[in-house]
């Protein structure tokens, strides 16, 4: 009884040691950037797309064609027809992956395709696919699908359980490629038309592009499987599809967690006349958001949709409305989406450089997700991205300085509880 009352002291400092251990790891990230890109040069300039084809790794290729896609309705169909017109591979991964409907349909076009002869692997998140069926899974399993998850809870990993993957990437026999903000779960379906249909736009890739975004899902697969996907049924030749530049490139949090990061900080410094920011979660670091006010001093117009009052995270949305203060001072037009959830990632500089993909506007997806996004620089996809946002600006509600800074002081005081947690939003 006596070796047993000194051991249990110092089982429980053990276990409390290993526990701090782990928080401390997945806090843990890269050196942040903290020098603030200064505006060199403006978008409309060569040395901005040299500068963003050296600094984010792959190269912007021009021969693409990009497809916006909104809401379920415009999205899942495009999808589900590409995947049931597949003939050598498939490559699919996801965040969130759901039961019901929807996923049903994922899952019975996956395995039909599998059962052709067609390889098949999907790649879930395990957290973020928490609500999976089994079901689902032992059909596309049985079938011949390559199922994983990444990075179930397991002692080894415990360590990284905060590094999550947020890729959503779909490629069709190498060629065909979409991305976006969509999950597979029935939030997404329909158009948006209530509370519980969400909006969100998707795109649909063809061209040189494609093969950095196949590449992008090679990256999270070789961790998972161990396995390298190449040769032609993974990365033909590919031909030119349209006059589009582009460009997919990733980041993550063991390997250039801070390309996404510098991707918008570059962005903002080049632009000259307008910034459009259209953002399920925003929750800038002071960098990003240093950067913002810079732009609108010399000149440029800032305009911001958010999440309104229908949301899946009000935490964050809390976060983030606690430091709209400064943006709002410098001139930004700050609205929150009305009808549903906004989950819409967006951003167009100077009516000629669009990001999209799956990447929100905080410190989660700069240093902790894995994430992947799609540049295009082209003017006329600006200009449909442009109309996409001024018709969800309609369905928006401007909040002014006055207004933010009038909010009661409840309100004030549950922000700021909840900007004490931006590091993990």
């Amino acid at each position: 009884m006596k070796f047993k009352r000194l051991t249990l002291p110092i089982f429980a400092a053990i276990v409390l040691t290993a526990l701090a251990t782990l928080v401390v790891l997945n806090l843990r990230a890269e050196k942040k950037i903290d020098v603030r890109p200064t505006h060199l040069y403006p978008v409309a300039d060569q040395q901005f797309v040299r500068s963003m084809s050296v600094l984010l790794g792959p190269p912007i290729l021009e021969g693409n064609r990009v497809e916006t896609l909104l809401n379920g309705d415009g999205i899942f169909p495009s999808m589900l027809e590409a995947i049931s017109g597949a003939k050598t591979t498939i490559d699919f991964e996801t965040y969130i992956y759901w039961s019901g409907e929807i996923g049903k349909r994922f899952a019975a076009a996956l395995s039909e395709r599998a059962r052709a002869g067609v390889k098949v692997n999907v790649l879930v998140d395990w957290l973020g696919s928490q609500k999976m069926d089994n079901d689902s899974i032992e059909k596309m399993t049985q079938a011949g699908v390559d199922f994983r998850k990444y990075r179930p809870l397991r002692w080894y990993n415990l360590g990284r359980i905060n590094n999550r993957t947020h890729r959503k990437l779909l490629v069709v026999d190498g060629r065909i490629g979409f991305t976006g903000g969509v999950g597979i779960a029935d939030n997404w379906t329909g158009n948006a038309q209530d509370p519980e249909h969400w909006r969100d736009n998707h795109y649909r890739l063809e061209g040189p592009a494609v093969a950095q975004m196949q590449a992008a899902f090679m990256d999270n697969w070789t961790k998972v499987s161990g396995s390298v996907l190449h040769g032609d049924t993974y990365f033909p030749a590919q031909k030119p599809s349209g006059p589009m530049y582009a460009q997919v490139f990733q980041s993550s949090s063991q390997g250039g967690s801070e390309s996404m990061h510098l991707m918008y900080l570059l962005s903002i410094a080049a632009a000259t006349k307008s910034i459009d920011l259209a953002m399920a979660y925003f929750v800038p670091d002071e960098e990003t958001r240093e950067a913002l006010v810079s732009a609108m001093k010399r000149g440029v117009r800032v305009r911001l949709i958010l999440p309104g009052q229908y949301n899946d995270a009000d935490l964050v949305r809390n976060a983030s409305r606690a430091g709209w203060g400064p943006l709002l001072q410098a001139g930004a037009l700050i609205h929150e989406f009305q009808p549903t959830t906004y989950h819409v990632k967006l951003l167009i500089v100077d009516g000629l450089w669009s990001s999209v993909g799956s990447t929100n506007f905080d410190v989660r997806s700069f240093r902790l997700n894995d994430e992947a996004n799609l540049n295009v620089y082209d003017a006329d996809f600006a200009r449909l991205q442009t109309e996409t946002f001024e018709a969800d600006l309609k369905r928006s509600q401007r909040i002014t300085l006055e207004q933010w800074e009038s909010r009661p002081w409840h309100e004030k005081l549950k922000e700021r509880g909840a900007a004490l947690f931006s590091s993990q939003l």
